[in-house]
């Protein structure tokens, strides 16, 4: 027989374990993996700096890719009509949150649903994309970090005007089919005539449209090129960097990869800390933050990079006042 206190406790434990069981798959469901969704309007070579810096901030914030946390990866370059298919197939996994990069692919996962949260990066203009009502209050189920692109099209030809004094043509190389790519072809038309400059537009939408593009500039009387961020340009840097240089024409880019790839100057905000930023919004919505709520967050340090290597082929002398003000030179 069994005396009455360890009765008492062999019922109690009885009672705990059948309430651990019964609570089990609620424990379980409590602590499920998260998964994410990762569409970029970009190949993954092109991609690859802020990717690594992205899965770096997960890292930094405990998070472990296989473990903690699941990705599934999207990366689209070649058709980017693809986009929206890719969005939708992300969202029928079951995706507790969706990263998008580029105004292309955040469009794309925004009309792939309107409850998933979104988290964006390298969007040029969130507001006129329809992304977000404002940067403080985006209103809806977007937010992430803007490249302000548009914005520092007036640093960019300044500093090219003053890189090259006498240039008086720009060529404007853009996208009429990327929405993040139209906002910046805008914004660069008052700033060229304070600085006394005439722009070309230079439209291109494939890269087997570039070549021809380059030539037409040259005819126009094009004395250097500027070229805009857009999911194609990003993802042929090397192509248009040589076509620069075998066109003679001085290109200032947004990115700094773009000089890592042979652009002779680049100038924008940093690459690898957009990748960490847009893993901080991914871990507070985790976290129950409503991304309705979370302002969209501007970039506040900018690199100029100038590549000696590109100057040297097209016979070109940077000016040491430009020169001493840059964060890295390429030799």
């Amino acid at each position: 027989m069994i005396g009455a206190r360890p009765f008492l406790r062999l019922l109690l434990c009885s009672a705990a374990l059948a309430l651990a069981h019964a609570h089990a798959p609620a424990l379980a469901q409590a602590r499920k993996v998260p998964r994410i969704g990762y569409l970029a309007a970009v190949s993954a070579a092109a991609d690859a700096p802020r990717l690594q810096a992205f899965r770096q901030g997960l890292r930094d914030l405990g998070y472990v890719e296989g473990q903690s946390i699941l990705v599934e990866y999207r990366h689209e370059s070649q058709d980017l009509a693809r986009l929206q298919g890719h969005a939708a197939e992300l969202i029928a996994m079951d995706v507790d949150l969706l990263v998008a990069v580029t105004s292309n692919a955040a469009q794309a996962a925004k009309k792939a649903t309107s409850t998933v949260p979104i988290v964006f990066m390298g969007v040029t203009d969130p507001i006129t994309t329809g992304l977000a009502q404002s940067l403080a209050r985006p209103g809806s189920n977007a937010t992430g970090v803007t490249n302000v692109a548009a914005i520092l099209t007036g640093k960019r030809l300044e500093i090219l005007k003053e890189t090259q004094p006498k240039v008086r043509r720009v060529a404007v190389l853009w996208d009429p089919k990327a929405p993040g790519s139209i906002p910046q072809w805008e914004a660069s038309q008052q700033p060229a005539r304070q600085l006394g400059l005439e722009l070309y537009s230079m439209e291109a939408s494939s890269p087997a449209a570039y070549a021809a593009a380059f030539k037409e500039a040259v005819k126009a009387g094009s004395h250097a090129v500027w070229v805009t961020l857009n999911p194609i340009a990003n993802s042929n840097q090397t192509l248009i960097a040589e076509l620069a240089i075998e066109n003679h024409l001085p290109s200032i880019c947004a990115r700094s990869d773009y000089a890592e790839n042979g652009c002779l100057m680049a100038y924008g905000p940093s690459y690898r800390a957009e990748g960490k930023d847009g893993a901080r919004f991914v871990d507070r919505i985790l976290k129950g933050a409503r991304p309705a709520d979370l302002p969209i967050e501007q970039p506040t340090n900018f690199e100029l990079l100038i590549n000696l290597r590109t100057a040297k082929r097209l016979g070109y002398t940077i000016p040491r006042s430009v020169l001493n003000r840059a964060d890295k030179v390429i030799q």
